[in-house]
């Protein structure tokens, strides 16, 4: 006997097809997700990128228009003695806080490095000043620095038997008490990162190193540094670019002064934008800025690039 029944044909579609759906639907979602974020980046960074290079083109002109004068802006920023000034306290300030961090920073995760139960209550209390708003940090600071004999900061040196110092109101030390105020700041964030370093360091090479008789300074030179040779170049990176761009811990303890002794470059595109208005110089300031931020992360990458080969 005939059977009448026939197989019922299949509604799923072909496999080609699922799989094609799948493979685009990772990234389609992923693309949502990132959408708000790029729209602001877009909004508030890219855009206003674009805008002022073109206005660094232009004498920006509130009620006559803009008068287009090329490269003049730049020249400007080239030949004038107060940028000049600006970009070497700009690079001063930037090479003492890297180099002081990262040393500090490093001494700190050696110390505090280790699974004991009570470091993680040292660890929380020495990143505090990180997550610390930057300008209540620098009017605490401000404050410590005040120049009189009751000065907190003179008065914890007069321990010592040093005489009171002048700190932010004089052109000799107002650059190097800022400088200190931002190695205290981001000695913390070194740190952290060096903590984590430390944890991929193979803990069988201190054994056998020990083994061998090698001291504790050999370790640390042969052992522990060559490992964190990757943290160095990152945090390098970081800190340079954060000494650059250095600006709220400048326009609050000092403004600049006194007489333009700590002025940064932020500081003084800042003024020049938006108290002198002159925003065609401003922008051009911005953009060597920029490119400045930019030159050293492409040379520290080479340089980096270079030794792993």
């Amino acid at each position: 006997m005939t059977s009448t029944l026939t197989p019922a044909r299949s509604s799923a579609a072909p496999p080609h097809r699922r799989t094609g759906s799948v493979r685009w639907r990772g990234p389609v979602i992923a693309w949502l997700f990132l959408a708000p974020a790029l729209v602001l980046f877009l909004y508030f960074k890219f855009i206003p990128m674009f805008v002022g290079l073109w206005k660094s083109l232009f004498k920006v002109q509130t009620f006559l228009g803009d008068e287009w004068v090329g490269l003049q802006n730049y020249q400007t920023i080239i030949s004038d003695d107060e940028f000049a000034s600006a970009i070497w306290h700009s690079i001063v300030l930037a090479l003492g806080t890297t180099v002081g961090s990262i040393v500090l920073g490093l001494g700190f995760a050696l110390l505090i490095e280790g699974p004991a139960r009570y470091l993680w209550f040292v660890r929380t209390a020495a990143f505090l000043p990180v997550v610390t708003t930057m300008a209540a940090v620098a009017e605490v600071w401000r404050i410590m620095f005040h120049p009189a004999d009751s000065g907190m900061l003179n008065i914890i040196i007069g321990w010592a038997g040093v005489d009171p110092q002048p700190w932010l109101a004089s052109e000799d030390s107002s650059l190097w008490s800022i400088m200190i105020m931002s190695i205290w700041r981001g000695t913390p964030y070194d740190m952290m990162i060096f903590l984590a370093g430390l944890v991929g360091v193979d803990r069988t090479l201190y054994e056998a190193a020990a083994v061998d008789g090698a001291s504790t300074w050999r370790r640390l030179r042969h052992i522990t540094l060559p490992a964190l040779r990757p943290v160095f170049w990152i945090l390098f990176t970081l800190a340079a670019i954060r000494g650059l761009r250095v600006f709220v811990e400048v326009y609050v303890l000092t403004n600049g002064g006194p007489n333009g002794s700590s002025e940064v470059l932020m500081t003084l595109i800042y003024k020049l934008g938006f108290q002198k208005n002159e925003l065609g110089v401003a922008s051009a300031g911005g953009i060597v800025l920029f490119a400045a931020t930019l030159a050293l992360t492409v040379v520290v990458q080479m340089l980096r690039r270079r030794q792993t080969t």
